[in-house]
């Protein structure tokens, strides 16, 4: 099966702002985003233990190795997979659950961010939990590819598969 994944770094985007974000309430496919809030981003950010997490080059960089890694070793299809600045998508086909992959993808990327800087093991780097679609038709793939290698603005960290 093929899955889109998103997840994003803690606290860059909160329930409210102005990304038109969803929760838990608003969160399947076709409904409709978050307006903005202002007293909800505020008492968000209140409840927030430690900054934002923001990746820059180098963190970007080495979370993309780290998942390329993961995948090699389990076995999975990487089909793409863009990094930016506080978000991370990706398009990968395997035969388990899409929430296992991405948790294991927030996992190995943590180890790897813990080898690259002095922050420390107890650095919050992700949101609770992401976005995890289910790509049911070739279309759905094609249109995921497309947006995340083409509408996410200049490229930071992009792989994408030879084999597309």
């Amino acid at each position: 099966m093929c899955y889109f994944i998103t997840f994003t770094c803690y606290g860059t985007r909160l329930h409210g702002d102005e990304s038109g974000s969803v929760d838990r309430h608003n969160s399947l496919v076709g409904s409709r985003r978050l307006e903005p809030d202002t007293f909800r981003v505020l008492a968000e950010s209140r409840e927030m233990l430690q900054d934002p997490y923001v990746l820059d080059e180098a963190a970007r960089q080495s979370v993309l190795a780290a998942i390329r890694k993961h995948c090699a070793h389990r076995g999975w299809n990487l089909q793409v997979a863009h990094l930016r600045s506080n978000h991370v998508h990706v398009i990968v086909e395997a035969g388990i659950r899409p929430e296992r992959i991405m948790n294991e993808f927030k996992a190995y990327a943590s180890r790897a961010l813990n080898q690259l800087t002095s922050e420390g093991p107890y650095r919050k780097r992700w949101s609770r939990h992401g976005s995890t679609r289910w790509l049911w038709k070739e279309e759905d793939v094609s249109h995921a590819l497309r947006y995340v290698v083409e509408e996410q603005g200049k490229p930071m960290a992009l792989f994408v598969s030879d084999k597309l």
